[in-house]
C-alpha cells in the first residue's frame, strides 16, 4: 500500500469520494504523474510539486497548484490572480466529470512543462 492509499483509507471527510475521483484523473492524465505525501496531505509530482489537496475542506475538493501560473494553456477554472498560485475546486462527481477534461489538459500541460 502507498502513503497515499494509507492516507486514504484513513481519510474522513464528506468530500471524500470526490477527492478519489479527482485523483484518478490526475493519476490517470499522464503515465509519469506521481504522488506523495507532503504538507499532510496528497501532493501530485513530475518534475516538481504540480498539486496539493487541502484536505480540510468540506463543502468541496480542493487543489493548490503550487505554481498554476506557470502553466501554459487558457484553464477558466484555474482560479487566482497571484503571480505564483492557482486553484481548482469540484463540489461534487458531476463536477469533477464535468472538468475532466480541462484537468487531464492542465496535467498534460505540466508534464509538457517539466519532461
Amino acid at each position: 500500500m502507498s502513503d497515499v492509499d494509507a492516507w486514504m483509507a484513513k481519510y474522513e471527510n464528506p468530500m471524500k469520494p470526490v477527492v478519489e475521483a479527482v485523483r484518478a484523473v490526475i493519476l490517470g492524465a499522464d503515465p509519469r504523474m506521481g504522488e506523495c505525501i507532503k504538507w499532510s496531505a496528497p501532493t501530485f509530482t513530475f518534475g516538481g510539486n504540480l498539486a496539493s489537496f487541502n484536505p480540510r475542506s468540506k463543502k468541496h475538493a480542493s487543489l493548490l497548484f503550487h505554481t498554476g501560473a506557470s502553466i501554459p494553456g487558457d484553464f477558466p477554472h484555474l482560479t487566482g490572480s497571484g503571480e505564483v498560485a492557482r486553484t481548482m475546486s469540484f463540489a461534487d462527481l458531476a463536477e469533477v466529470e464535468a472538468r475532466r477534461a480541462e484537468l487531464e489538459a492542465i496535467v498534460r500541460a505540466w508534464c509538457a512543462l517539466k519532461g
